[in-house]
């Protein structure tokens, strides 16, 4: 009976990471790592390999700079600020409590403009860097998705195999 509510928590944790792409304020990761260690320490303590254990830190790693990496990188390819990508990073946290998960898209959007038209930029200057954001945004998204369901499925394999 015990295995079975592990089992609950563990895939209910996992459902609760990709929330976390849509609301920030949840750690995606974190809440990975609590359903990993549920089971290594609840279900089964001698199943994951060390393999998976330091696979899990590398893609860890990864997830967690990809989203701050996509970002960064779309603002300045789309010719916007450091305080415009600050900006934006904050807004989406903002933005997540705030009629999500559209608060996450247009908030920064919003901002960026206003910072960058602030710093005298052009109205289109100002529009391509919210772009840019938006991409930025949207890119790391989908890279979690990604990192997140090689994470899960990896898991899956080492508990079935």
């Amino acid at each position: 009976m015990l295995d079975i509510i592990m089992w609950i928590i563990i895939i209910a944790l996992f459902i609760l990471s990709f929330v976390g792409i849509i609301f920030p304020i949840i750690p995606s990761p974190l809440v990975l790592w609590i359903g990993y260690l549920l089971y290594h320490f609840v279900i089964n303590n001698s199943e994951l390999t060390v393999l998976f254990w330091i696979g899990m830190v590398i893609l860890t790693i990864i997830l967690i700079v990809s989203d701050i990496i996509a970002n960064s990188y779309f603002v300045k390819k789309f010719g916007g600020s450091k305080w415009g990508e600050r900006g934006a990073a904050v807004a989406v946290i903002i933005g997540s409590f705030i009629y999500p998960p559209f608060g996450i898209i247009v908030l920064p959007f919003i901002v960026v403009i206003v910072i960058e038209m602030m710093q005298k930029r052009s109205a289109n200057e100002a529009i391509r860097a919210s772009v840019g954001s938006l991409i930025g945004f949207l890119g790391g998204a989908v890279a979690k998705v990604v990192l997140q369901l090689v994470m899960i499925g990896w898991f899956v394999v080492d508990v079935i195999f």
